[in-house]
């Protein structure tokens, strides 16, 4: 009996926190930390996946009208307030939903809220699609009809991104009602 309380540690934590005290300052500390706040199985999913290239063509879609002379029509300014507008806000999204900022903010409905941002998306990334493709025409035979024609290539795939992003909203908004008794199959 009397060795028992010497064989008891009350050491209490996660190894990962106790590799990173042991280490002081070294980069294994630091890299376990920086992954604990990472989500990785966001990054490996479709979602991620999709506003990953919403962010990339989106920054091509913009960058390509931001080098032409774009405010010779009043249509651009529309294409380009809704390209940089939405993509300085998925931007944002992504790195929230990256770093599990949306988990603290539970006064949110994450869902709900993922299906609308993604649907108004799709609906005005459609409409500065439709802008962007009828005026390339005024600029044919110069320099730059390339490049809005190459931009509303871009904004056609833009657009088909944020309705994939819309539609797997939608799915994780609708769920598959998370009931015990209609998910449990009767033998």
């Amino acid at each position: 009996m009397e060795e028992f309380p010497s064989k008891v540690t009350t050491e209490t934590g996660t190894p990962t926190a106790q590799t990173s005290q042991q280490g002081g300052n070294s980069l294994r500390g630091l890299a376990s930390s920086v992954t604990v706040m990472v989500d990785m199985t966001f990054i490996r999913s479709i979602p991620a996946i999709l506003m990953i290239a919403e962010i990339v063509l989106g920054l091509l879609h913009w960058a390509l009208i931001a080098s032409a002379p774009y405010t010779v029509l009043p249509a651009y300014g529309w294409v380009m307030f809704v390209a940089v507008t939405l993509w300085i806000l998925t931007t944002i999204l992504f790195f929230m939903i990256l770093f599990g900022v949306h988990q603290k903010l539970t006064f949110v409905p994450w869902p709900m809220t993922m299906m609308a941002y993604n649907g108004i998306a799709t609906v005005l990334y459609l409409t500065a699609f439709l802008a962007n493709a009828v005026s390339v025409h005024p600029f044919r035979g110069t320099y730059f009809h390339g490049h809005f024609a190459a931009a509303a290539f871009f904004s056609s795939l833009v657009t088909a991104a944020y309705g994939g992003s819309a539609f797997f909203s939608y799915l994780d908004w609708k769920g598959d009602g998370g009931n015990a008794a209609t998910s449990t199959v009767p033998t």
